[in-house]
């Protein structure tokens, strides 16, 4: 049986001259073959594929005569045989026969180079179809190596993983569903392919000898687990609830590392101090599978207290809130979450905070409340901010609620520090709860930083609203309360500072309202002027530049929005007033009654 006696697309020879060359190769030593001798076989082989003599092909390949041959150079045709696989051919059933044959045919050092080469060379629109290709006949290859197997193996989990990195990952169960471009299908097809190595890593760990090729195929194993960590299971939506190809990839993945002897302990709490982000990164991830979508949790060590758990895991939540990518921040959102619910309530002591961690934890998670653009995520934000204030002690609330509010820059976080200080005065009042932290004199440090306007008479009272209103109620709370302050020394203190916060914030109000009533006036002139369009643009342009509301320029704005706007501040002017002349009320009517008394 011969090979065509078409070298190429324009060179015909003879076929006597083929079997010529067939024949010299069959009677020629492996060690004597030249570098044209494997391009000529080469290029006879890519004929046949191209040329849909397939058939003719495998035939040739496994007649017997030409079997040292085949051994010798057979891994040139692996490259032509597997691009036709994946351009599925007409030929494509004996292309996969011919690969087959090969695998068994050729030597396993040979094939793995081949093959390695392949695997870092592939086209971006065949990367799935590629890697699906290869991975059995790279499995056949593996477990035929004598020597530098562990090696082997981690030089291709490493090519492979590189390649999967250039796909998208899905990122709703949709996209997962649909798997457009069979990233899940790979990832489900390397679990198959490792399986018989994490076998026999289990089998050599389970021996009384241990070789270091042993030992290099666990470390191999353990770079590939951590890999999938990061890449793509960080990135993918998971969910306990519903079984998806990437969660039954996420389940494989951190059952095999306590099968190759990884403690999952130790590898989330006792790891080096001096990691890589990279390598931070997949533990953080691990840690979200364990405690979050609790993967082998039944499994994990219940020596560790709840506090411990929290404080290692601090360090992975603080990888994942300052990321800028959203299913980072809401597995750090959900891993702190998890953390803090097996915490008892007001039992973290203040000496906590002073762990570079737990300070860093707050100022992320505030950076996400703030700047973050999707409102779902900002309100689970939220969640995780009061069930952090909720475990703290009284101490610890008070130090975390001065230093959220000197570093929030945030009228919204602040307006929310402000409503928790309140609550936490309320508790305070209440029989058998007084401290000094929010019933004592440790309570003026915290009124003096809400009851402040940020730049005085100049403070954009829209834009810091928020924080206002609240700081209003609560003074407005505390002078309804005042039989309970009256017999502490914060009193008369508390009195002093509201004199001067609201007498600042009348004349605040006095600045920003006669500000607002001109270019409301202003606007409405305007608009009635409708003769000529260019004046009016230029008219439209010129208008409240320099406010800006919620992060807008008004100039932004169209004038019907415009309009919206400045009446809207108005009004808001107004209920401050009022909420001030209620407060003076209040305070006025208290005084009354003490004098009586």
């Amino acid at each position: 049986m011969g090979l065509p006696t078409r070298a190429d697309e324009t060179l015909i020879v003879a076929e006597d001259e083929v079997n010529d060359i067939i024949q010299r190769w069959r009677n020629t030593p492996e060690e004597k073959l030249k570098p044209e001798d494997y391009q000529q076989f080469k290029t006879f082989g890519c004929v046949c594929v191209t040329g849909g003599d397939g058939a003719q092909l495998l035939n040739f390949l496994q007649d017997e005569e030409n079997r040292g041959m085949v051994k010798s150079m057979g891994c040139v045709l692996m490259s032509p045989l597997v691009k036709e696989v994946v351009k599925k051919g007409k030929s494509l059933d004996h292309c996969q026969a011919a690969i087959t044959h090969l695998t068994m045919t050729c030597s396993p050092d040979e094939l793995m180079h081949s093959l390695l080469e392949l695997t870092e060379d592939i086209d971006a629109g065949a990367i799935s179809d590629t890697i699906l290709t290869l991975l059995p006949h790279l499995q056949t290859v593996l477990l035929q190596l004598q020597d530098s197997k562990a090696a082997r193996l981690g030089s291709a989990l490493g090519a492979l993983q590189q390649q999967l990195s250039r796909l998208p990952v899905p990122y709703s169960s949709q996209q997962e569903d649909e798997d457009e471009h069979g990233l899940c299908r790979c990832y489900n097809a390397l679990t198959n392919f490792t399986k018989p190595f994490v076998e026999e890593a289990k089998r050599k760990i389970g021996s009384s000898v241990t070789t270091s090729e042993d030992e290099e195929l666990r470390t191999e194993l353990l770079k590939f687990c951590m890999r999938s960590l990061r890449e793509p299971l960080l990135e993918a939506e998971l969910n306990r609830d519903r079984t998806s190809s990437l969660w039954l990839f996420a389940t494989e993945i951190v059952v095999t590392l306590p099968a190759i002897h990884e403690s999952l302990s130790e590898l989330l709490f006792f790891s080096p101090l001096k990691d890589s982000s990279e390598a931070k990164e997949s533990r953080a991830c691990l840690a979200y599978l364990l405690f979050v979508q609790l993967i082998t949790f039944d499994s994990f060590p219940a020596v560790f207290s709840p506090v411990f758990v929290l404080q290692c895991n601090l360090e992975y939540i603080n990888q994942l809130l300052s990321s800028k990518t959203e299913s980072h921040v809401l597995k750090g959102l959900a891993l702190y979450e998890k953390s803090l619910g097996n915490v008892q309530d007001n039992s973290l002591p203040v000496s906590l905070q002073d762990l570079k961690s737990f300070y860093r934890a707050p100022q992320n998670l505030r950076q996400v409340l703030t700047d973050c653009p999707m409102q779902n995520v900002r309100a689970t934000g939220l969640q995780v901010l009061q069930l952090c204030i909720d475990k703290f002690d009284s101490e610890a609330k008070h130090k975390f609620f001065r230093c959220m509010l000197k570093t929030s820059h945030h009228a919204g976080v602040e307006s929310y520090i402000v409503k928790n200080i309140r609550n936490q005065v309320e508790c305070s009042i209440k029989l058998g709860n007084a401290n000094k932290w929010f019933l004592g004199e440790e309570l003026l440090p915290l009124l003096g930083l809400v009851l402040s306007l940020p730049q005085g008479a100049q403070t954009d009272l829209l834009n810091n609203m928020d924080k206002i209103m609240e700081s209003l109620n609560l003074l407005r709370y505390l002078l309804i309360r005042d039989t309970a302050l009256r017999s502490t020394i914060v009193w008369e203190e508390l009195c002093t500072i509201k004199d001067e916060y609201l007498k600042m914030l009348r004349v605040c109000i006095s600045i920003s309202r006669g500000y607002y009533a001109a270019e409301l006036k202003a606007l409405r002139q305007d608009q009635k002027i409708k003769a000529r369009e260019a004046r009016d643009a230029a008219r439209s342009s010129r208008l409240v530049k320099s406010i800006t509301v919620k992060k807008e320029k008004m100039s932004n704005m169209s004038p019907e929005v415009q309009h919206q706007v400045l009446q809207s501040a108005l009004v808001t002017f107004d209920l401050m007033e009022s909420l001030i002349f209620r407060i003076e009320e209040i305070a006025d009517e208290k005084q009354k009654s003490q004098q009586l008394n």
